[in-house]
């Protein structure tokens, strides 16, 4: 399954990327499910992304949680709680 990710404000500077097309596997089908896959790059995106921090969570662009589905061609997005205008 194949997934579109966006990452805003704060979480794309940490990151150093704003958007990526990422194949996921089957067993990843919740947001928080892309959110664990993607901390498992390590280093960066384990701190950016890590449990610990507090991250919004979009799926097309509706507001969400960890447990949300994903289905092919989704997006998901991440960003701080306060964003600046």
């Amino acid at each position: 399954m194949k997934i579109q990710l966006r990452f805003f404000a704060s979480v794309r500077e940490a990151l150093g990327v704003s958007q990526e097309s990422l194949d996921i596997p089957d067993s990843v089908n919740t947001v928080g499910a892309v959110r664990a896959l993607l901390r498992e790059r390590g280093g960066v995106w384990a701190e950016a992304l890590g449990e610990n921090r507090s991250l919004r969570m979009a799926y097309d662009q509706q507001m969400t949680d960890a447990d949300t589905q994903v289905r092919d061609g989704g997006e998901v997005a991440f960003f701080p709680p306060v964003t600046g205008g």
